[in-house]
């Protein structure tokens, strides 16, 4: 990953989805950039700046370069962010840059292992949409989601490890002699003996009338750290009750925006850290409804206008609001996981390590003369780790602290391939 760009404005549409794909790109890449709507005073003074008559929207001026009509993927090509991998064969493969997969990168890598990352976005995962992670270890005045996965990201490949991002894996196949091989975007094939798989969580949808139709357009999932700015002066609603949705409130709080809380329980408390209840509780712009659910939604001229809620008493409501952000947690990532033969729980995590055994006993399954060493899946040498793994704590250090250990237990996988082989 290079060092972010020193002057990146944007023009376009606020409102057009695909232009607002092209912003939320660069805000969870931690790229500082300047937005400015077409037509406006800003927009035609940047445009007659650097001479564009004809501007094909988005517009993205690096420096002195002028992309027209740009995309998440032809940014990233130009950026070198999709570059494909350049060899066949790695020690270890990684899959999902969440701060588990960068965990294990950097550690792996720094072990010596020949390390391939492997992301279908960009590095972060859910947490490059926090605005600021406050109780990160070592990071007294926090530090923002976006920021924290670039820095891993360049860390791990100052020590060696070869980041494939927006390339998603599309196949998979589990060989008898010990290497794992996966199918990435473009036909390229890569062989790893050992596997660990951080894909992390997609955000689980709001499913009320309205809401697929303004997506995008006044209704985001995450914290909209892209939009925050622009809500200023405005009435948003929150939706959720986690440390993300608290973050989201005051950062939005701080920008100007007065906010409406919808909280499905009957306290903060249960779910989300003390430091940040106690701040919304204090801040003037923040009103919280507890025991409140949204119902539905209504635009007007293309956009979000109004958010219609219920609580538990049978009262409901129609609101005004500008812009709608839903922190309502999420689903694993392991859509693909049964077909593989890795077993899942129910709600589909992975399920690793001594949860795999039955009554004490290995499952009928299991190959190895061995117990299913910790992170490791049912499949030997493929290790799960971070959110989508059952029983991990839903915190950015523990998947931190996941990543690293798998490294660690990379190398004991790696011993016995190395063995088995004499």
């Amino acid at each position: 990953m290079s060092p972010a760009r020193p002057s990146v404005q944007l023009i376009g549409h606020a409102l057009d989805p695909s232009h607002h794909r092209v912003r939320d790109f660069l805000t969870r890449a931690a790229q500082p950039y300047s937005f400015a709507e077409y037509g406006s005073v800003e927009s035609d003074r940047i445009l007659a700046a650097h001479g564009i008559a004809d501007a094909r929207l988005p517009v993205l001026i690096d420096d002195q370069e002028v992309l027209h009509d740009v995309t998440v993927e032809k940014l990233a090509a130009a950026w070198g962010f999709a570059d494909p991998p350049a060899k066949d064969h790695y020690d270890l493969a990684i899959v999902g840059a969440g701060p588990a997969g960068l965990a294990a990168a950097v550690y792996a890598a720094s072990d010596g292992l020949e390390t391939l990352l492997v992301e279908a976005d960009v590095p972060g995962g859910q947490a490059s949409h926090t605005s600021l992670i406050e109780n990160f270890f070592g990071f007294v005045d926090g530090i923002g989601g976006a920021e924290l996965a670039r820095r891993a990201g360049r860390q791990a490949e100052k020590f060696g490890a070869e980041l494939a991002l927006l390339r998603r894996v599309v196949g998979h196949k589990v060989n008898a002699d010990g290497p794992l091989t996966l199918t990435l975007e473009g036909g390229h094939d890569v062989n790893a003996k050992v596997v660990i798989v951080a894909p992390g969580m997609e955000w689980r949808r709001l499913d009320v009338p309205g809401a697929a139709e303004l997506l995008h357009r006044g209704v985001y999932y995450g914290a909209g750290r892209s939009e925050a700015i622009r809500c200023g002066g405005t009435e948003v609603f929150v939706v959720g009750a986690g440390n993300s949705a608290g973050q989201a409130v005051m950062h939005l709080a701080d920008a100007g925006a007065r906010v409406t809380m919808v909280v499905r329980g009957s306290s903060l408390g249960k779910s989300m850290s003390a430091y940040l209840v106690e701040r919304i509780e204090r801040h003037p712009l923040v009103d919280v409804h507890f025991e409140t659910q949204v119902t539905a939604l209504g635009g007007e001229h293309g956009r979000l206008a109004w958010v219609e809620t219920a609580d538990s008493a049978g009262r409901s409501g129609r609101h005004r609001a500008a812009s709608l952000f839903l922190c309502i947690g999420g689903i694993p990532k392991t859509g693909w996981a049964e077909g593989a033969g890795i077993r899942t729980t129910h709600s589909g995590y992975i399920v690793t390590g001594p949860d795999l055994l039955e009554n004490g006993r290995r499952p009928t399954s299991w190959r190895m003369e061995r117990d299913p060493l910790a992170l490791e899946t049912s499949i030997p040498g493929l290790f799960a780790v971070g959110d989508v793994r059952s029983g991990s704590v839903k915190r950015v250090a523990g998947a931190v602290g996941e990543g690293a250990m798998a490294a660690a237990l990379a190398w004991r996988r790696l011993d016995e391939i190395s063995a088995e082989r004499i």
